[in-house]
C-alpha cells in the first residue's frame, strides 16, 4: 500500500509538471503567433517605406561614388590641360598660351579656374597687352565667387599695374582697405602706398609709410629691408 501510494503520488507530481510545461508551451506559441502578427502588420503597413528606403540608399551611394570619380577625372583633365597651355607659354606662345588659359578659365573647376586667370593674365602681360592684364584683375577682384584673399591680391596686382599712370585718387581708394591691420596683403600694400605718395610729390606721407614697414616685425624682410634703403635716400 505505501508503494501503491508513493508511485501514485509521483505519477500526480510528474503529471502537475507536464500541465504546468504544456501551459507555458501554449503561452510561449502565443506570444510567438501574436509576435509573427505584429510583424506580418508592421510589414504590410510599412514594408513599402522600407524597401524605398533601402533603394534610396543603394541609389544614393552609387551616385556618390560616381560623382566622386567624375569630379577625379575632371580634376585630372584640368590638371592636364593647365599643364598644356603652360608649355605654350614657356615655348613663348604667349598668344596661344593666353587663349588656352582663358578657355581653362571658364570651363575648370575652381581651384584650377582661378589658376587659369591668374595666368592669363601673365600671359597678357608677357604680350604687352598691360590694359587686357589690369582688365583681368578687376574682374577677379570684382567676383564675389572668389575667396576675399585672392580678390585682393587681384586688386593689388591691379594697382601695381596702374601705378604710374593711374589717376592717384582712384589708387589710394583701392588701396585703403588693403592697408588694415589684418589684412593679408597689407605688407605689400604698404609699399605701394609710399610708392603712390613719391609719384604725387607727398614725402612726409612716403616717410611715414617706410617707417611703419621698418618697425613692422611681422613685415617681410625684403620689404624692411627696401623701406629702410628708401629712408636713407630720402633723408631720414
Amino acid at each position: 500500500l505505501h508503494y501503491r501510494n508513493g508511485r501514485k503520488g509521483r505519477i500526480n507530481s510528474e503529471f502537475n509538471r507536464e500541465r504546468q510545461r504544456s501551459v507555458g508551451d501554449i503561452f510561449q506559441e502565443v506570444e510567438e503567433e501574436v509576435r509573427r502578427d505584429r510583424y506580418s502588420k508592421l510589414w504590410k503597413d510599412y514594408g513599402g517605406y522600407i524597401i524605398a528606403a533601402a533603394v534610396a540608399l543603394v541609389l544614393g551611394t552609387t551616385a556618390f561614388v560616381g560623382w566622386r570619380e567624375y569630379k577625379a577625372q575632371r580634376q585630372q583633365d584640368d590638371s592636364d590641360r593647365f599643364v598644356a597651355a603652360a608649355a605654350l607659354s614657356a615655348e613663348g606662345k604667349e598668344l596661344e598660351a593666353a587663349e588656352a588659359f582663358r578657355v581653362l578659365a571658364a570651363e575648370a573647376q575652381d581651384g584650377y579656374a582661378l589658376l587659369a586667370r591668374f595666368r592669363t593674365v601673365d600671359a597678357l602681360k608677357e604680350l604687352g597687352d598691360i590694359a587686357g592684364a589690369v582688365n583681368e584683375l578687376d574682374a577677379i577682384a570684382a567676383d564675389d565667387g572668389v575667396d576675399e584673399l585672392y580678390r585682393d591680391l587681384a586688386s593689388l596686382l591691379a594697382i601695381m599695374h596702374k601705378l604710374d599712370e593711374g589717376d592717384p585718387n582712384d589708387l589710394r581708394t583701392r588701396l585703403t582697405p588693403l592697408l588694415a591691420p589684418e589684412a593679408a596683403w597689407r605688407h605689400s600694400a604698404r609699399e605701394l602706398s609710399a610708392a603712390l605718395a613719391l609719384r604725387v610729390g607727398d614725402k612726409e606721407l612716403a616717410m611715414i609709410e617706410f617707417q611703419k614697414l621698418t618697425d613692422d616685425v611681422k613685415a617681410p624682410p625684403g620689404a624692411r629691408s627696401r623701406a629702410a634703403e628708401i629712408l636713407q635716400i630720402l633723408g631720414r
